[in-house]
């Protein structure tokens, strides 16, 4: 027998055929891939920024002198900034690279070998993925035709074993906001939910308030899109008092790396650029989906985030996504339950709308 053999049977059995998370593919990949050249590819299939992050960004980032040392492990300036930004306390703030890892700390903080999470899908795949290699069991409530949630569905769901409720809002990939009451109705159950508001800025709707009255609230918030940090790896999170502090306990010591901080603290310092990247992306959604829905064969979905859900209705999603892949533009592409031949498209400049148009005039 192999050592590789011998040291497989190591491997915790609950993780040892995990599907990995589906990750996008940087520009510099892709170009390669469709052999165009970087500067010619219009990506849309990441919900970031089109616009980059602050000019100020860049200046600080260069102008830093500690790479050296590490990060501060508490987070202070950041937390501190984080706070104000959000109109909360800084003991309610953790800050993560990415949200991706808040959730998963969450999870760890929460979850028991056997332990459910509630899961809406269609929904953000991080979710499900964290609690498999957490080791907990997803228990899927699927959301209505519309992708709002089923909240009869959930609480019939829980049990003794559910720990955590997942929703996000707005949702990706279709968009929508769940509202204040379902919000509500689900913290009664006295179950964790968190509320992930990764696209908050585009929208100015969160739950924010709501953490200060309900121990059982939690919500999640990002860098990586309103902010053009998605390289960078920075999230937060607002959490009731003392689940911060057992997060804090429980994170890696220096989680958000100094460029990160830097990144971060000087977004916020630079609200007045990034309120225009706001602007811009929303405005441009609307023409989006305003061009977009000329398309007799495209169903779209409104959205309050910085991408569009659309439904190709003939039922050929997969070859719309392979022709556009072909032009050098990418677009997420959906081929499960309740995605069936869907294609969720970001929101870029003007000029990446005209070409997605254009293209899709060519396939009529």
């Amino acid at each position: 027998m192999s050592l590789f053999q011998d040291s497989e049977k190591l491997i915790r059995k609950d993780i040892r055929h995990i599907e990995g998370y589906v990750p996008i593919e940087p520009t510099e990949i892709l170009s390669k891939q469709v052999e165009i050249p970087p500067d010619k590819v219009v990506k849309l299939d990441g919900n970031e920024n089109p616009y980059g992050c602050s000019e100020k960004v860049r200046q600080a980032l260069a102008n830093y002198e500690y790479y050296h040392l590490y990060p501060d492990p508490e987070q202070r300036e950041l937390r501190k900034a984080l706070a104000e930004y959000v109109g909360v306390d800084p003991e309610y703030i953790v800050a993560g690279s990415g949200s991706d890892e808040l959730i998963d700390l969450v999870l760890r903080l929460f979850l028991e070998p056997g332990d459910e999470v509630i899961n809406c899908p269609p929904t953000f795949g991080m979710y499900s993925f964290s609690t498999s290699v957490c080791g907990g069991l997803t228990v899927d409530v699927p959301r209505r035709e519309d992708f709002s949630i089923d909240v009869p569905g959930i609480k019939k769901a829980l049990n003794k074993n559910t720990k955590v409720i997942f929703i996000a809002s707005p949702n990706n990939p279709s968009g929508n906001l769940v509202s204040e009451g379902d919000i509500r109705e689900l913290l009664k159950s006295n179950i964790i939910v968190v509320i992930d508001e990764a696209y908050f800025e585009f929208c100015g709707v969160t739950a924010v308030r709501l953490v200060m009255q309900h121990a059982n609230l939690i919500v999640l918030r990002t860098f990586s899109k309103w902010a053009g940090l998605a390289g960078l790896r920075a999230g937060y999170g607002i959490f009731p008092a003392d689940i911060a502090k057992h997060l804090m306990r429980i994170k890696q010591p220096y989680n958000v790396n100094c460029a990160a901080q830097v990144a971060a603290l000087e977004s916020l310092r630079d609200m007045d650029y990034l309120r225009g990247t706001i602007k811009a992306i929303t405005a441009e959604r609307e023409r989006m989906i305003n061009e977009l829905s000329r398309f007799t064969w495209l169903k779209v979905y409104p959205s309050q985030a910085n991408f569009v859900l659309c439904r190709v209705l003939d039922g050929e999603a997969k070859r719309v996504h392979r022709k556009l892949r072909q032009k050098g533009i990418f677009v997420r592409y959906f081929d499960a339950p309740g995605l069936r031949d869907c294609l969720r498209i970001s929101v870029g400049k003007p000029e990446h709308t005209d070409a997605l148009v254009v293209a899709l005039k060519d396939m009529c």
